[in-house]
């Protein structure tokens, strides 16, 4: 009994060597929903950094200036760790998603596959035409024609390279500064002007030439699969037991013939294939889950007048009779997990007040000055406003004694995200200090009516030992 040779990549040639993916064109369901999932997700990402939301873009990481957007709220260095959260929480949510429904992400969100399969692609195919037709022009000698073919699209895919690097750049500059630097011209930016020069030619590698190789070959998430899945993921499958054995159309006209399965054995699944695999031969890592294998086969079922589904979204559990379980141990984890992150990122976001005030005493003095008969503490208070928009603050000292203080600004505007230290003087009569004295600090943001209030000891010497009676 011979062994099934082992299968062998569609974008490879058996000698190893690179063999370019011209996958045919598809239409049906899955394919029209995905395309609507790409208009949606690259609106976001060409918008995110060009809208303003609250006076700020949508997004915006300001790294030279360590000043962060992200859809109406600002945050400054301090809060990086907020950051954490938020990919724990991606994370999560990924690990979740993978355990039930695959590599779902991979061909429905992923920057890589929305932008290849979204814009890049689409233009390919209208400059060079069908899968059957594309192929015949690779082997096809240089020719007039393909060489204004070949320049027009390579023209379009930098004209999109450099819009989209453009805008990867807004995100760390801001679209009005980003605007500034182009009609002032590279020599004024020269920093700015090598990164978007880098980011274009990033895209243009990888959109031209590099393609599916960096969801097959660099990217590390397809490799997790195996310890991500189980029997019970939902991914795209190819049911075995309805299709095989494969074999042509049978009309039931041959005596005694004993009917194949429902697969025709057509290769209409791997030549929509992105990647080039052959679904048939099980689940492997370089399927996306686009489901374009799905619509496929479905027209090709529907031509026959046989059941569709033959590939579609199944469990290997489903695919080998069982029954598939919904709720297990791997799900409960990951879905704990991510609420767990998920509450913490939303609870210390709805936590975080609106401006930061700190109280810090002098570096390298004495804590106190000892005047004739008045103690003076001398002390300062870093205010950080981390509102998206200017901001009035009013500073007050009050103490249970009475005290003379000192405030070097008690009334100050700042910008979104600026910072100012205030010198702070309080003078207390050493009478009235036999016990301690705690100070309140109130820091009141008039616009917001946000208010903070601290506590702080007032430092004094130690109180004269009276000696005993002799």
């Amino acid at each position: 009994m011979s062994s099934a040779p082992t299968p062998i990549l569609g974008s490879m040639r058996p000698d190893g060597s690179r063999l370019a993916v011209h996958p045919a064109d598809v239409s049906g369901p899955w394919i029209r929903r995905r395309y609507l999932a790409f208009a949606a997700l690259i609106a976001f990402y060409v918008l995110a950094p060009l809208l303003p939301v609250g006076g700020h873009p949508a997004i915006q990481l300001d790294v030279a200036h360590r000043r962060f957007y992200l859809f109406g709220q600002t945050f400054n260095a301090q809060d990086f760790w907020m950051v954490v959260l938020l990919a724990l929480a991606f994370v999560f949510g990924l690990l979740l998603v993978t355990a039930w429904r695959g590599r779902i992400w991979c061909g429905w969100a992923c920057p890589q596959t929305v932008f290849l399969e979204g814009v890049y692609r689409p233009i390919e195919r209208l400059l060079d035409g069908p899968r059957e037709r594309r192929l015949r022009d690779a082997r096809a000698p240089w020719t007039g024609a393909k060489v204004a073919r070949r320049a027009a699209k390579l023209g379009l895919f930098l004209l999109v390279s450099l819009a989209i690097a453009h805008t990867a750049t807004a995100i760390f500059v801001g679209p009005r500064e980003l605007l500034a630097m182009v009609r002032e011209g590279p020599a004024a930016h020269q920093v700015a002007f090598g990164l978007t020069m880098g980011f274009t030619a990033i895209l243009m590698f990888n959109f031209t030439w590099f393609r599916e190789q960096f969801c097959v070959v660099v990217c590390p998430y397809g490799r997790l699969q195996s310890v991500l899945h189980d029997r019970d993921s939902v991914t795209v499958a190819y049911d075995e037991r309805r299709g095989e054995p494969r074999g042509k159309l049978y009309r039931g006209t041959e005596a005694g013939a004993t009917p194949p399965g429902d697969c025709i054995d057509c290769r209409r699944c791997v030549v929509v294939c992105p990647t080039a695999i052959d679904i048939r031969d099980g689940l492997q890592m370089e399927c996306l889950a686009c489901l374009q294998c799905v619509d496929a086969c479905d027209a090709v079922m529907d031509k026959v007048g046989r059941r569709r589904g033959l590939i579609g979204l199944y469990s290997q559990q489903r695919v080998a009779g069982a029954p598939t379980r919904v709720l297990r141990p791997r799900l409960a984890v990951y879905g704990a997990l991510f609420l767990l992150s998920v509450g913490a990122l939303f609870a210390s976001l709805a936590g975080r007040e609106s401006f930061e005030a700190n109280l810090l005493r002098p570096r390298g003095a004495n804590p106190f000055v000892l005047d004739g008969a008045i103690v003076r503490n001398a002390f300062e208070i870093h205010l950080v406003n981390k509102a998206p928009a200017a901001e009035r603050f009013r500073i007050a000292v009050a103490a249970p004694v009475p005290a003379e203080v000192v405030i070097g600004t008690p009334a100050i505007e700042l910008a979104s995200l600026a910072d100012v230290r205030v010198p702070i003087s309080v003078s207390i009569a050493r009478a009235r200090l036999a016990a301690p004295v705690e100070l309140e600090v109130t820091v009141e943001a008039e616009g917001s009516g946000a208010r903070r209030v601290q506590a702080l000891r007032f430092l004094a010497p130690l109180a004269p030992i009276t000696p005993p009676p002799r």
